[in-house]
């Protein structure tokens, strides 16, 4: 198989009545020569539906018939590999399941893809989660697209889906994040911090970011409760859970420090260009106390990395937008950060430091 740098890059277009068509145009218009060796993992209408928002824009449409095709594809066109069944459009801004299908039926193209070796990464427009219920089977079952590439990826390896954990990073210029869990209730969030989820997740951080880093990374813990529970004053799953994951991690050769007060760790690993941050990312909790502080930050900059999977995966750090799709509006910098951020993760690995 081809070094992981020399293969191409899949983009799938997320929901075709969202933004996601019309961003991923715009990063070819923008960025031609970063989109160079990238395809459109999605449909032929669809896409000419977008470029028809940027009016006079001389970028070219080139459907090719084989991934391996967009590495000749010249900058400042854009090469489209059919990937999904064509049937007739929704409008725009529409949460549709003939949409959510389309979306689904390219993302699910695309990991196998990935899985088979035949692209080096998968950067994935956003999906829109109520379009893929209505999509029904077997889509419905995916609450979004992490669950959909674990399940696949499970699969391909023939293993089950508890034996391939993985976690949601959101990384900017100036922060990143990682969730203990993702998608479920904050109830159920609070009952899946234990001391094995954690360091599972401090297990998955510390080799993907070595990987990327080319170091062991410095990694701070969140504290579940005001102020880090305060000595057990506000509750005690730092003492419980936190405390003994974090100690375990270390005597595993991890650099991890925690549990810290929540409401200012996030301060203090935020890198900035007059001072760079005391860690490398923050292990979060639960869904928003890791998320807000990035998406805060500047969504446009924030990118969705799936840490855990045997292929490399990013994504925008924003939505759908359904409210302004097909308007012309949309910002395509979060969708270009992910792709460099591929290009970076799909790189050989770097010998640590």
């Amino acid at each position: 198989m081809n070094a992981p740098s020399l293969l191409p890059v899949a983009v799938t277009p997320g929901d075709p009545c969202g933004i996601g068509p019309e961003i991923v145009v715009k990063a070819w218009r923008d960025a031609p020569g970063l989109m160079q060796g990238c395809f459109v993992a999605g449909d032929e209408r669809l896409m000419h539906r977008a470029l028809s928002l940027l009016g006079s824009s001389p970028l070219a449409l080139r459907v090719i018939g084989s991934p391996a095709e967009a590495l000749q594809t010249p900058a400042g066109c854009l090469a489209l590999l059919q990937v999904v069944s064509p049937v007739d459009l929704p409008p725009w801004g529409q949460v549709s399941g003939v949409a959510g299908r389309m979306a689904g039926e390219a993302v699910l193209w695309a990991t196998r893809a990935a899985l088979r070796g035949e692209i080096g990464a998968l950067v994935t427009a956003p999906l829109h989660k109520q379009a893929l219920h209505a999509a029904g089977p077997p889509w419905q079952q995916y609450p979004g697209h992490t669950e959909l590439l674990q399940a696949e990826a499970a699969r391909h390896l023939g293993v089950a889906l508890a034996d391939l954990p993985v976690r949601m990073m959101l990384a900017s210029q100036e922060l990143r994040t990682v969730l203990v869990s993702i998608h479920v209730s904050l109830r159920q969030a609070l009952e899946a911090i234990t001391r094995e989820q954690v360091l599972q997740t401090l297990r998955i951080t510390h080799q993907s970011l070595l990987r990327l880093l080319g170091r062991a990374p410095r990694i701070a813990v969140a504290g579940v409760n005001p102020h880090a529970g305060e000595g057990g004053l506000f509750g005690h799953e730092e003492i419980e859970v936190l405390q003994p994951a974090v100690h375990a991690a270390c005597q595993e050769g991890m650099n991890v420090q925690g549990p810290l007060s929540p409401d200012t760790v996030f301060m203090r690993a935020r890198h900035t260009g007059g001072r760079p941050g005391e860690f490398d990312v923050v292990i979060a909790m639960y869904h928003d106390q890791g998320l807000i502080p990035v998406k805060y930050l500047g969504v446009e900059q924030g990118v969705n990395v799936t840490l855990g999977l045997p292929l490399v995966r990013t994504s925008p750090d924003h939505g759908t937008a359904m409210d302004i799709a097909g308007r012309g509006v949309a910002d395509a910098s979060s969708l270009l950060q992910a792709v460099r951020m591929a290009r970076q993760l799909s790189q050989p690995a770097a010998s640590p430091g």
